[in-house]
């Protein structure tokens, strides 16, 4: 793509975005196309690295709609090409030192998060207390890409109290970032997320459920129970929360949904301890026959924090791999000893002491 069409893609951009902000036109802004061209314009613009000085020159416009439009600009190519990051993350900065128009502020909120950048950090927290709840909520979603994981961090102090934000998509988006998207625990993030679970907005209230499960929280079992009790509700997110829980026995509202839904399926075997135990020894024969049959693999079985699903890690010379363990126990047909097997074959080289030619992932003879 070459730069003069990058910049005619920015100008047809632009034009767009003057229109969807046209006060004549129609009430919901959902409603007009000009969103979506504005929106697909920038992204094939941001595709080349020329539009990173373009994003630049416009943010230092007096124009605030050039301003916008250089802030998405810069978020797009942030999106898709990281070596521009850090000097967008500058130039950022220093526009939120001077920048007072409320649109080009919930434009730029939206973009430093996608530097992924520590500097976003004291940006983000400065904004939340922008009197308009757009700005808001942007700064409820951006949090997500530059968390620190501290539970004492700046930005976990100004995402808990946004939570208790009075606009409710605020309030939902914040619920959301801080209880499923952040890796982060702690009690006054606990007490938080429980405080959501009795908010009057649903959205707010169910992720603040599914945020206290991921947390292996027994207080989201009951509270767990009444959204799977409301089928109109319910959603994926509530079934993978639920086998997080730890319960020893499926919740019985469980029982009142099809069998042979996957994620139906997958939370009441989870709430299975027998199952649970048999595919924790699964996991550690697994483990220990690869050890056994490919002494050159440096493997182990892991699962996320916040997580249900075991993890198979591979670490060799030649890069690290990785297999869900329910899955590669299916591909074996519930055999251990054969999904070790058919690890070893997968990843490349041969146990110390083989003969050449030897299979990969079998002893010799």
């Amino acid at each position: 793509m070459e730069t003069g069409t990058v910049a005619e893609l920015v100008t047809q951009a632009r034009a767009a975005l003057r229109r969807a902000t046209d006060p004549d036109g129609p009430d919901d802004p959902e409603d007009r196309d000009d969103w979506h061209v504005y929106a697909s314009l920038l992204w094939r613009a941001a595709a080349d690295g020329a539009a990173l000085p373009l994003g630049l020159e416009l943010i230092g416009s007096a124009d605030p709609i050039a301003r916008e439009t250089g802030c998405d600009l810069l978020r797009d190519a942030s999106s898709q090409h990281e070596a521009g990051r850090a000097g967008t993350a500058a130039a950022l900065v220093a526009l939120a030192r001077r920048e007072a128009e409320d649109r080009v502020l919930r434009s730029l909120a939206r973009a430093i998060g996608t530097t992924r950048d520590p500097r976003a950090v004291p940006v983000l927290v400065a904004l939340a207390g922008h009197p308009e709840a757009e700005v808001r909520e942007e700064v409820a979603r951006s949090f997500a890409e530059v968390v620190t994981g501290l539970p004492d961090g700046p930005d976990i102090h100004t995402l808990i109290g946004l939570t208790r934000d009075p606009d409710p998509h605020v309030r939902d988006w914040a619920t959301f970032t801080l209880g499923v998207q952040a890796e982060v625990d702690g009690p006054a993030i606990r007490a938080a997320l429980l405080e959501r679970t009795a908010d009057e907005h649903a959205g707010t209230r169910a992720e603040a459920i599914h945020a206290l499960a991921r947390r292996h929280d027994p207080r989201a079992v009951p509270l767990l129970a009444g959204l799977i009790g409301h089928p109109e509700g319910v959603h994926a997110l509530t079934f993978s929360a639920t086998r997080l829980t730890d319960v020893p026995e499926p919740l019985p509202a469980l029982q009142e949904y099809e069998p042979g839904d996957d994620w139906v399926t997958d939370a009441v075997n989870a709430c299975n301890p027998v199952r649970r135990a048999r595919l924790d020894a699964w996991a550690w024969e697994l483990v220990s026959t690869l050890h056994r049959i490919r002494p050159d693999l440096d493997a182990a079985v892991s699962m996320e924090r916040f997580g249900w699903g075991r993890c198979l890690g591979v670490d060799a010379a030649f890069g690290p791999s990785g297999y869900d363990v329910e899955a590669l126990l299916v591909r074996a047909d519930g055999s251990p000893a054969r999904a070790a097997e058919l690890v070893a074959a997968d990843l490349p080289g041969t146990p110390p002491g083989s003969p050449p030619g030897s299979p990969p992932g079998r002893r010799p003879e």
